[in-house]
């Protein structure tokens, strides 16, 4: 066995992040008529990121979609699972569909590296090409960029995959790696916070809209917003030198532009060693382009911009 190079590689159990398994003969055209993405044309050995929206266009759910033969494995924040596994049986009728939390019969686990990190057997960790799978352990290994992989494995074997991976990590670290990623995650503090693109859902960089499928719910306001104008607010990365109170996802932000009027809010936060927080922020581009974003009220601790692994439109 070859081990990971532990200064720049580790694996973190995603505790805060769960299940849900779609099954049936009408699985793909289910999903596809309730999310943001194109499900029909997902392929094996291709993930894609994807959203539920309520009827007003705001996400109640972001997701990592990947496929195991027939099935499709939703990958999710923990919190708002229970809600959003009701959500869809809601929507099953007469569809042949199964719905059911896999969450106790998968282990999830984040690997964060260089592009050479190595685990079981010595083999690369997931494939090479961003969004790809490949059969992993039993289970399935899904490469999310050059610098992370998730790995979703029967629980049985999480032990032993964990011993094969190197260091452990926190899961603070993962989170700081979702934000240098620019990928955002809804949490139940921030469900109906945010239409797609105001966290850059539908950018090239995330993917997570299809605009030439057809209707779902909210379906009308994302499209209007995509073709009929300029997004006013936008998700940048930023630091945070604020109180713990003041570090939670969905904490209001302001601008001196828009005074007492909140617009925006902190979608996830990490904290970093050195003191303070990292984030993910959707604010008045107006607001991000003068740097002067106050959290929690207009008088509010100050972020500093950082900069995302690409470009806001």
């Amino acid at each position: 066995m070859t081990s990971v190079n532990t200064s720049a590689n580790f694996f973190v159990p995603l505790a805060d992040q769960g299940l849900i398994r779609v099954s049936g003969e009408d699985a793909a055209s289910f999903l596809h008529n309730l999310l943001t993405n194109d499900i029909t044309h997902l392929a094996e050995g291709q993930a894609r990121h994807a959203g539920l929206c309520t009827a007003k266009g705001r996400l109640i759910a972001s997701f990592l979609i990947w496929r195991e033969g027939s099935d499709y494995l939703l990958q999710l924040s923990a919190d708002i699972l229970p809600g959003i596994l009701k959500k869809l049986s809601m929507f099953v009728l007469r569809s042949k569909v199964k719905l059911a939390d896999a969450s106790g019969e998968r282990a999830l686990i984040g690997v964060v590296g260089v592009e050479g990190s190595h685990g079981v057997e010595g083999s690369q960790v997931g494939p090479t090409e961003p969004m790809r799978t490949a059969s992993y352990c039993g289970g399935t290994a899904i490469r999310l960029d050059a610098n992370r992989c998730v790995l979703a494995v029967p629980t049985g074997e999480a032990a032993n995959v964990a011993s094969e991976l190197g260091t452990a990590g926190q899961l603070n670290d993962w989170h700081r790696a979702e934000i240098a990623a620019g990928i955002p995650r809804i949490v139940a503090a921030t469900q109906e916070a945010f239409v797609p693109q105001m966290v850059n859902y539908e950018m090239a960089a995330i993917g997570g809209v299809s605009f030439q499928k057809g209707c779902y719910p909210g379906q009308e306001i994302v499209a209007r917003t995509h073709y009929l104008g300029k997004i006013k607010r936008r998700m940048y990365r930023a630091s945070l030198d604020a109180p713990a109170a003041l570090a939670a996802p969905g904490t209001d932000v302001f601008t001196p532009e828009t005074g007492e009027q909140h617009c925006g809010a902190l979608v996830l936060t990490a904290p970093v060693s050195a003191g303070g927080y990292e984030c993910l922020v959707v604010v008045q581009s107006s607001g991000a382009e003068a740097g002067e974003i106050h959290v929690g009220s207009p008088t509010g601790p100050r972020l500093k911009m950082l900069p995302l692994p690409y470009a806001v439109e």
